[in-house]
């Protein structure tokens, strides 16, 4: 096992009617700034919720934070908590949401052009302002951790920043408020939730057995809960342990000590940057042509997977791996997702502006052992066709 910087500060608030508890972690002279999405929180209730346990305090709202959330918006909510002299931020909704409000909370105190932050990737951020956020989407981790993810669209870049100054300072998981999502949201969360936890665990052996054992455990969760989710929508404990896989999957824990990946999620974002693919979308096509193309170097763990995931040892080797990955692949249709470019209209000369895009942004040695290049990369979008 690696040496490991293990920080957490973000404290979690679990369960039905845990909006109410805001009230009291919000600063009462705070002039609050509410961030959200396209106004679905004004139909299932949390809008207002949040309106009534922040009835004492000065509150702005920012609606219009979209999914990938774009520079060229959080630059404009930047503008608005200088000139209303905003100490305090409330992202309510989504990881899309959750990751802008971080980018505001940091730009909003960097001197200096506020792209730096992105392109730089969060290691100029010095302060941030204080935020919390009220989660209705479970998906990308967001909530418990230090990371953003940013698109400006005016040059099709996609850019993530990371900064122990952006952790929220909590964050209310209420599974009761996610029954009403869209059931493509659903099946978008659960595999994004489970392409995070593969990215730090189907890598090469470290001896870091509670890692493992943990990351196993959030996989089994998600594809036994993940389809019930889809056909039980209002099974407040399939949410619930849905919600907090989905935390779980991305808040440290289960990373540190161990090497990560993350070339899957390299690659996914050129694809959502270029084609506006839904980012679990990309997740879906990329992640299983990855392990074909490098079962060798990761085929310890992907034979680990299968046996303790899958339940798959006996046989062929190479067989149980191949079965893993299309058992893996056959999940992700099964919550809706579509694993092929070919599915959404994408071709080769996709591929071509893919690789392109990665060379552009330097994303030439991705991987666990830095050895994707552009060609292996090239590779893995030719698979997934």
């Amino acid at each position: 096992m690696f040496n490991f910087d293990f920080y957490n500060p973000t404290q979690i608030l679990f369960g039905q009617g845990q909006i109410a508890a805001i009230t009291a972690l919000i600063p009462p002279q705070a002039r609050v700034l509410m961030t959200y999405g396209g106004g679905s929180i004004k139909q299932n209730g949390v809008y207002d919720e949040v309106k009534a346990a922040l009835a004492g305090h000065t509150m702005i709202e920012f609606a219009g934070i979209e999914p990938n959330p774009s520079y060229e918006t959080l630059v404009q909510a930047v503008a608005l908590v200088k000139s209303e002299r905003i100490d305090f931020l409330l992202a309510v909704g989504g990881g899309s949401v959750v990751d802008g409000t971080k980018f505001i909370a940091a730009a909003a105190l960097h001197e200096g052009e506020a792209w730096d932050i992105l392109a730089k990737g969060g290691k100029i951020v010095e302060a941030a302002l204080p935020f919390g956020t009220v989660l209705t989407l479970p998906a990308t981790g967001s909530e418990m951790n230090g990371s953003a993810v940013i698109t400006r669209k005016a040059t099709q870049e996609k850019r993530s920043f990371m900064s122990r100054k952006v952790y929220p300072k909590f964050s209310v998981l209420d599974p009761s408020k996610t029954f009403t999502l869209p059931l493509r949201q659903v099946g978008n969360g659960v595999v994004d939730a489970f392409a995070h936890v593969m990215e730090q665990y189907l890598t090469y052996p470290v001896n870091a057995s509670v890692q493992d054992r943990f990351a196993e455990g959030i996989l089994l969760t998600l594809i036994e809960e993940g389809p019930k989710a889809l056909s039980h929508p209002d099974d407040y404990d399939v949410r619930a342990n849905v919600m907090w896989s989905a935390t779980l999957a991305l808040n440290g824990l289960i990373g540190v000590g161990v090497p990560q990946d993350w070339s899957t999620h390299a690659i996914g974002h050129e694809l959502t940057a270029l084609y506006e693919l839904d980012h679990a979308q990309t997740l879906a096509i990329i992640l299983p042509s990855m392990l074909r193309v490098r079962k060798q170097a990761k085929r310890a763990k992907l034979l680990q997977y299968a046996a303790r995931v899958w339940g798959l040892d006996g046989g062929d080797e190479d067989g149980r791996i191949e079965a893993a990955i299309a058992r893996t692949e056959f999940f992700f249709r099964h919550m809706g997702v579509k694993t092929r470019l070919a599915d959404y209209g994408l071709n080769h000369a996709s591929v071509d502006a893919v690789v392109s895009a990665l060379e552009a942004h330097g994303m030439t040695a991705l991987g666990e052992q830095r050895e994707i290049t552009p060609a292996i990369s090239r590779k893995v979008l030719e698979l997934s066709l």
